[in-house]
């Protein structure tokens, strides 16, 4: 039976408050009221496939229960996936830097892209080690790439770019290199995806993958959670980091006034050093 709808609140109001609340429930991130332009945005397609005219009507679907999958198609389009290759190109220069630094340890650099949305991130590291390898003979870091999103998850396994994806970042030379023309889309070749391991994976409610990574990249993620939320997957990703490891936040995060378990980088501006005892007990 359908739940019924609370007679003082306008129909969109209630499908805002009831889509919003899934998305935290499922991801913890919070959907801002001056970023609810992004419901319409990002369920139109959904909308249209399903045959509705409105967001009520695709929240009576959800209500219902009658479809299992609602709930987990309404969520992927709701997750913010933007990325491009070679995102923000100083901070990428930076990267190989400190990844260059946990070289020096003598062992193979692992590197975790949690929250990969469609898999730019990690490709770009792989055509960069690769490349480098090719050249220098130097060991492959090991690249684990995450996301809670299933579709996006789809889409960089595949490693399939529309024309517009493909130039966003990526020099005309690593195209030609590492793609191949297909159907007017753009195919990573297999062996740079080979080089990543992907896997599903939700930063709130999941362990980290196995192992101790030396870098960990979580970019714009954070940025929509909830403060208690957030204290908890700055405690996860301490955990997941070796001793001394480097956490690479985006440009609108940081660590500071937040939790104790990262200080800023001294050399590197903008990344963060895992520091202190990683666990959400210690972190709180």
């Amino acid at each position: 039976m359908t739940a019924p709808f609370p007679p003082a609140m306008p129909g969109s109001t209630v499908a805002m408050t009831v889509l919003s609340a899934l998305l935290e429930a499922r991801t913890g991130q919070q959907l801002a009221s001056y970023r609810s332009w992004r419901l319409d945005t990002a369920l139109k397609p959904l909308l249209r496939e399903r045959g509705l005219e409105t967001l009520d009507q695709l929240v009576l679907q959800l209500l219902n229960g009658q479809d299992r999958t609602v709930a987990d198609r309404i969520v992927d389009a709701l997750v913010n996936c933007e990325t491009s290759f070679y995102r923000d190109q100083p901070v990428f220069e930076m990267l190989v830097e400190a990844i260059a630094l946990h070289e020096e340890k003598g062992r193979r650099v692992r590197i975790w892209s949690a929250g990969c949305a469609t898999g730019q991130e990690p490709l770009s590291l792989a055509m960069h080690y690769a490349e480098r390898q090719a050249e220098h003979r130097i060991a492959i870091p090991e690249i684990v790439a995450t996301d809670v999103s299933d579709s996006a998850l789809g889409r960089a396994r595949s490693g399939r770019y529309t024309q517009f994806e493909i130039q966003r970042g990526l020099p005309i030379r690593r195209m030609m290199r590492w793609f191949d023309g297909e159907g007017g889309d753009w195919v990573a070749k297999p062996e740079l995806t080979r080089l990543i391991q992907f896997r599903r994976m939700n930063l709130v409610t999941d362990r980290p993958p196995p192992g101790k990574f030396d870098v960990v990249l979580c970019r714009n993620v954070l940025i929509y959670l909830s403060a208690p939320t957030k204290l908890a997957v700055f405690a996860m990703l301490a955990e997941a980091l070796a001793p001394g490891g480097t956490l690479v936040l985006g440009a609108g995060e940081t660590v500071i006034g937040q939790t104790g378990l990262f200080e800023p980088s001294r050399r590197f501006r903008g990344f963060y050093d895992r520091v202190g005892p990683a666990s959400v007990r210690d972190a709180a």
